[in-house]
């Protein structure tokens, strides 16, 4: 039924692991301690340099004694800040480059999430409404009613089908039906709660399954959907729709709550064809 089904799996680059990514942080982590951890030492080794020809100074009078220890030092000194700024731009180049790797990393994994949410649309939501599709509908039934029936919360199946759709499509075209299906999808996707799911069956067919829902709630849906108008080029084309909903009943499969809730559904048309021919006759 759904689009995905009939289209071949789309190739995805290799997955970028989160593991790569934190070996990959933890490398940098390592390097920036290596060079605080030099730039503390140096400090500590320029400390006592610098003592080592000051403080004799201090305590001997032996000047020429005094200036061999102060050239020693220097020499000493500039030879060592030489090493480290030499140690210094070589990990700041080692870390410049795992960096790089990272962003690398980073932006691969921003792709892949990307292939993936475009992979479960085509797999899980019909392509037309957004709406979730038959396959994903009828998981998430298996699911409701498996918490239903472990909890004892009540589960309310709603079947939709809107009215002269064909009628629609040979008057004005079935881009016109379809539009007229797109703006029926968005009110009922407004109309129901975070915890519902609309579902497209297919064609004009849909489903709502409505957990833990009381049955002034289902009304209230219904009332939400009522009124709607879709705009076809300029052309107000009214949307009417026949329902019918029941509640599950613990230890029934989902073909028989489906059968139950369509028979709801086609009573619900057949009493609204009943009026229509009614309102026609009389007049």
């Amino acid at each position: 039924m759904s689009q995905s089904e009939s289209q071949q799996p789309l190739l995805l680059s290799a997955p970028v692991d989160a593991e790569q990514i934190s070996s990959t942080m933890r490398r940098i982590a390592r390097r920036q301690w290596s060079l605080w951890s030099c730039g503390v030492m140096v400090t500590v080794l320029l400390a006592l340099g610098i003592a080592s020809f000051a403080f004799p100074g201090l305590l001997s009078q032996a000047q020429e004694s005094a200036s061999l220890l102060l050239t020693s030092a220097v020499r000493g000194i500039i030879g060592l800040v030489l090493i480290f700024n030499v140690y210094t731009v070589y990990q700041q180049l080692q870390i410049h480059r795992i960096h790089q790797q990272l962003s690398q990393q980073v932006e691969a994994l921003g792709k892949m999430e990307v292939r993936t949410e475009e992979v479960y649309k085509l797999a899980a939501l019909d392509p037309l409404t957004g709406l979730y599709n038959r396959r994903s509908g009828e998981l998430r039934l298996a699911q409701e009613m498996s918490r239903s029936t472990r909890n004892g919360h009540p589960l309310t199946v709603l079947a939709l089908d809107l009215d002269d759709l064909k009628q629609v499509n040979d008057n004005l075209g079935h881009p016109a039906g379809d539009e007229l299906i797109r703006s029926f999808a968005e009110r009922l996707n407004r109309a129901i709660r975070g915890s519902d799911l609309a579902v497209r069956l297919g064609g004009d067919e849909f489903l709502v399954l409505l957990p833990e829902c009381k049955p002034e709630a289902v009304r209230h849906v219904l009332s939400r959907l009522s009124g709607l108008k879709a705009e076809y080029k300029g052309q107000l084309v009214e949307v009417s729709f026949s329902a019918g909903w029941t509640n599950f009943t613990p230890g029934e499969s989902a073909e028989e709550l489906m059968r139950r809730a369509d028979d709801a559904l086609y009573a619900d048309k057949r009493d609204r064809r009943k009026r229509s021919l009614h309102i026609v006759g009389a007049k």
